[in-house]
């Protein structure tokens, strides 16, 4: 992987002793006399030594080269600076931690949400799509979920000798112009704040006076949860010059993934019905999306296709799975029970990371939306053990202030396992995972089905079921494997000899054909048996009119045979010795699709369908 390269610091003390590094890299970094003022670091990490009660505070107004209001001026980004003191008395340069938010205030708490109710699915040509669009308010989960994030970077880096910029993205609250919700605009005027910090963009005060940013050495660093992480990936794609690295945690690369998936209509988990002109109305605010704002979000309503969901232009402007121009290292933090961004998220960035050989390292836990809590820690292979916000202190370190703390040779991946520990892996997905067809097979027509490695019995049938999704939830539809359910159909393995552990994707190969209808959701869980437990362990959908490609929808012969192949959400997972891998085949999912009146009957071939999961240690740990 590519390295740092070497950082101009005023003054640095580690462990007590000071050294001052003007060119040349921390290596090569010689005792000298006491600079001051200086940063402190110890066992590699800054320590807390500037006094944060004395920090500067500022607000200063950034020009983007964007105007997306079309009132024909530049838009001006608002961002708040918390800097320690002595950067103003003593010419005192520091790195800046960075992070842009549309959340900061005055969003539309109650913005009205669509309803998912819908007589039949709106690419079968319904009349009622009128369903789809806003018909007056309904219950908003965004009141309740999307907050803005705790104030406490500037509490925990200023004082370590880090300036903190907290942004306001274009469209929201003190900044100009009207949100864009994950495109170039937006992701220009997040760049623009860089680019001042560089000395390549004009900022003002509130009075209207230029303001430079004679206090910093340039070198930034981005971070956030969720949108405020999306940034960071965003702006890391345009090679910025001065953006040195970013920790994006539970972020977003691809916004079709968020709220798409292989052409289907798929909402952010808890946020049922959420498409993205919802999420630009609540961080516009009621006041700009209902005045001067009402053209440019009514064009994200129209272009997102909540009709068809295929893949397009306006979700390709929003998609940043491609890392060639990436300079920025890259630590990804991500919960693998994140089922509002979903794994994919992650995984289709971590691949193109990969390819492009990017400075990175990963954190994977088990919890759902957010970061692994500050104090979760990981013992190395060394036999050091590091908090999680210890890690993120010594990466920031190391990239911004170019400390020579050897976190870039420890482990690439921290994944915590099921019993809530950490252990540390080579990379991720785990290289020696591989491949392994799990076929399907069914001699009763209504009994439930097997999964099979090896050859299936003689005698398979077709089975089918009818959706009723829009009354049956997921877990009603997931219990009771053994019993046979008109409404989805089940297969499972033997009882594994020993854990089974996954890492990656999971593919579904399904030969189906939908018999009544023109077009159907289709839904398939992977889930862990237990003798006394049942878990989800991940799922996957597809827009069956989208068999060929995200971006095309092809119309279906009703009662044919077609081969159907996704990927599920990506997954690191650990099976237990006595479990059975289940594989639930069901049409519409309660928690994530549109629910179309019940009705639709499918008809599966067995014959034809398998799961390939990414077996660590191939088809030989299954044992059967």
């Amino acid at each position: 992987m590519r390295r740092p390269s070497s950082l101009a610091l005023l003054g640095v003390a580690i462990s007590g002793t000071l050294i001052a590094a003007a060119t040349a890299s921390p290596a090569a970094a010689q005792p000298t006399a006491t600079p001051s003022p200086h940063i402190l670091v110890t066992d590699g990490m800054t320590q807390p030594v500037f006094s944060l009660a004395d920090a500067i505070e500022e607000r200063v107004y950034v020009e983007a080269p964007v105007d997306t209001d079309h009132d024909g001026q530049r838009d001006r980004v608002a961002i708040d600076i918390s800097r320690p003191l002595e950067t103003s008395t003593e010419g005192f340069k520091v790195p800046v931690i960075f992070e842009q938010s549309p959340y900061r205030k005055d969003t539309w708490d109650d913005v009205p949400y669509p309803s998912v109710l819908v007589d039949d699915l709106p690419q079968n040509g319904a009349s009622d799509r009128a369903s789809l669009l806003r018909s007056g308010p309904q219950p908003n989960p965004n009141a309740a979920g999307k907050a803005n994030l705790p104030g406490s970077l500037d509490d925990y880096y200023v004082p370590r000798g880090y300036a903190v910029v907290l942004g306001m993205s274009i469209g929201t609250a003190d900044s100009d112009g009207c949100p864009t919700s994950g495109d170039q605009a937006e992701t220009l005027g997040t760049k623009a704040v860089i680019d001042w910090l560089n000395g390549r963009a004009k900022a003002y005060d509130a009075a209207g006076a230029p303001v430079e940013a004679t206090w910093t050495t340039g070198a930034v660093g981005m971070t956030g949860v969720s949108y405020n992480g999306t940034l960071p990936n965003q702006v890391a794609t345009t090679g910025v010059e001065g953006l040195k690295t970013i920790v994006p945690v539970s972020a977003i690369s691809s916004w079709y993934d968020y709220y798409r998936a292989n052409g289907l209509v798929v909402a952010p988990g808890t946020f049922q019905g959420e498409d993205l002109d919802i999420l630009a109305q609540y961080t516009a605010g009621q006041v700009r999306a209902q005045g001067d704002c009402v053209d440019e979000l009514a064009d994200i309503t129209a272009k997102q296709d909540r009709v068809t969901g295929d893949y397009s232009k306006f979700w390709a402007d929003r998609d940043y799975r491609d890392a060639s121009d990436v300079k920025a290292s890259v630590f990804v933090v991500h919960g693998l029970n994140d089922w509002n961004v979903k794994t994919e998220n992650f995984a289709g960035w971590w691949d193109e990371l990969a390819k492009n050989d990017v400075p990175r390292k990963i954190w994977l836990h088990q919890g759902g939306h957010g970061g692994p809590g500050n104090s979760a820690s990981v013992t190395l292979p060394s036999g050091q053990t590091w908090t999680y916000k210890q890690t993120e202190n010594r990466w920031f370190d190391f990239w911004l202030w170019n400390v020579n703390n050897g976190i870039m040779d420890e482990p690439t991946a921290v994944v915590q396992r099921e019993d809530r520990n950490y252990t540390t892996y080579a990379n991720w997905p785990d290289q020696a995972a591989r491949d392994v067809a799990l076929k399907f097979s069914a001699t009763s027509a209504t009994a439930t089905g097997t999964l099979t490695t090896g050859k299936p019995p003689k005698g398979q049938v077709e089975q089918g079921f009818v959706d009723e999704g829009r009354t049956i939830t997921p877990a009603t539809l997931v219990a009771g494997p053994d019993t046979d359910s008109p409404n989805r159909l089940a297969y499972l393995s033997p009882a594994l000899g020993q854990n089974v552990r996954i890492s990656g994707r999971p593919e579904m190969r399904l030969q189906m054909a939908i018999e009544n209808r023109p077009d159907a959701n289709l839904t398939a869980y992977l889930v862990d048996y237990g003798p006394t437990s049942t878990t989800v362990v991940t799922r996957g959908w597809m827009d069956p009119q989208n068999r060929k490609d995200a971006a095309h929808t092809e119309k279906l012969k009703q009662g044919k045979m077609y081969d159907f192949t996704w990927t599920m959400q990506p997954k690191d997972y650990i099976f237990q010795t006595g479990h059975r891998l289940g594989v639930v085949v069901f049409s519409t999912d309660q928690d994530y699709t549109l629910l179309p009146l019940g009705g639709t009957e499918l008809t599966v071939s067995p014959k034809g369908s398998e799961l390939r999961l990414p077996v660590v240690g191939g088809k030989a740990v299954l044992g059967f």
